[in-house]
């Protein structure tokens, strides 16, 4: 079995419940709110967004509600149909389509020509081949159009500090890998590739884009499988959340954390 099926299969296992589970997280809820604000801020609503591995719909549903008319794609094709049941339920048909087609498949998408795209919580991670998606996904734009993207970082101090404590160092050093390792999830494994920023960036630079946007996602807030903490101390990650917007984008910092959101133009 190929990575990238291990993967789909992975997906299809949870997908009934995994907008639930991701809805209690509110590590997650936080992240999402930020990624979607972005793409909110940059592109009004009217606009023609490709959701880049869309899960069960969550974040497609709300654009649409917003007037965003969203086309959103997912690998998995259990998080596609639970993404359709979504959109129908919300009563969206008219602004959101859902196909069941991967990131690695752009090429073979018959429609084009969106002021916009975004990735959640790191679909871009699970790709094959970074340098061919970002070409695809820049055939899929128009000149100007803005990509968002929440993509799984490679340094990320609180899994380093938690495993370096407890005397795990081969688990602190799963993210240093240079090839995909796979990640356990639900019982299965999501084969994942990590990043640093200044690895994603080149490869989308070559493909027509132009940084205009770069912050850290968790770089205090701790990772979303620490969601027990997080629900225990409100206090504390509400702090959290408020000193690390203020901190988040200088560059001496963005380079780490859970996540990374990069904000590209395509020239």
């Amino acid at each position: 079995m190929t990575p990238l099926v291990e993967t789909r299969l992975a997906f299809d296992t949870v997908a009934r419940t995994y907008d639930d589970d991701n809805a209690r997280n509110p590590v997650i809820r936080a992240m999402r709110r930020r990624t979607i604000a972005e793409v909110t801020s940059r592109l009004a609503p009217g606009a023609r967004l490709l959701d880049l591995g869309c899960g069960p719909g969550a974040d497609a549903e709300h654009l649409g509600s917003l007037g965003y008319e969203v086309l959103a794609i997912d690998w998995s094709r259990e998080m596609a149909e639970e993404a359709s049941r979504r959109i129908r339920a919300a009563g969206l048909e008219g602004r959101v389509e859902v196909k069941n087609f991967g990131i690695h498949e752009l090429d073979g998408l018959e429609t084009g020509g969106f002021d916009g795209a975004y990735s959640d919580l790191g679909p871009l991670n699970c790709v094959p081949d970074l340098d061919s998606a970002a070409r695809s996904i820049a055939g899929k734009l128009k000149a100007g159009g803005i990509l968002v993207a929440s993509i799984i970082g490679r340094v990320c101090p609180w899994e380093i500090a938690l495993y370096g404590l407890r005397g795990d160092w081969k688990r602190a050093r799963v993210r240093f890998s240079r090839e995909p390792v796979p990640v356990p999830f639900y019982g299965r494994a999501v084969w994942t590739r990590y990043y640093r920023p200044a690895e994603v960036q080149p490869k989308f630079a070559d493909a027509g884009f132009e940084t205009i946007g770069l912050r850290s996602l968790g770089l205090l807030v701790p990772p979303p499988y620490l969601e027990g903490f997080a629900a225990r101390h409100p206090g504390w990650m509400r702090t959290l959340e408020t000193v690390e917007d203020l901190i988040a984008s200088l560059p001496s910092l963005r380079q780490w954390g859970d996540h990374f959101l990069l904000v590209m133009a395509k020239k």
